[in-house]
């Protein structure tokens, strides 16, 4: 069970990765990990640093991806976004907090919604 949601994860991540960069986002980073958490990606949209949370789902049987994307997972999301800031020494820099989500419509046709300042930290 684990092997596939990690290959669903990653084609997930993929097919985030294209739309972003589609979108004139620079990808800077993929699965950035620290004890508090991952950051799917991590990317440069202008000046504004993107911290990016891809949810994939093939149906929405258990709701919109991005119903997944908890406040207790903000949260982790956010200290692993500022130690990342920290690492980096981006101090100085705007900063947002997207999710990408992508399913399946009920007629088998791809969606991928990009919601720009998902949450804030």
């Amino acid at each position: 069970m684990k092997t596939h949601n990690v290959k669903k994860g990653n084609q997930g991540e993929a097919l985030a990765v294209a739309f972003l960069t589609n979108a004139n986002h620079r990808i800077c980073e993929r699965n950035y990990k620290k004890q508090s958490g991952e950051i799917d990606l991590i990317t440069l949209d202008g000046d504004t640093l993107v911290f990016v949370e891809v949810k994939y789902r093939k149906n929405l049987d258990y709701g919109y991806p991005r119903e997944a994307v908890t406040v207790a997972k903000q949260r982790r999301i956010s200290k692993t976004a500022l130690w990342y800031i920290k690492e980096k020494k981006l101090y100085d820099c705007n900063v947002r907090f997207d999710v990408i989500e992508i399913y399946f419509d009920k007629d088998g046709q791809q969606i991928i919604n990009h919601l720009e300042n998902a949450f804030t930290y």
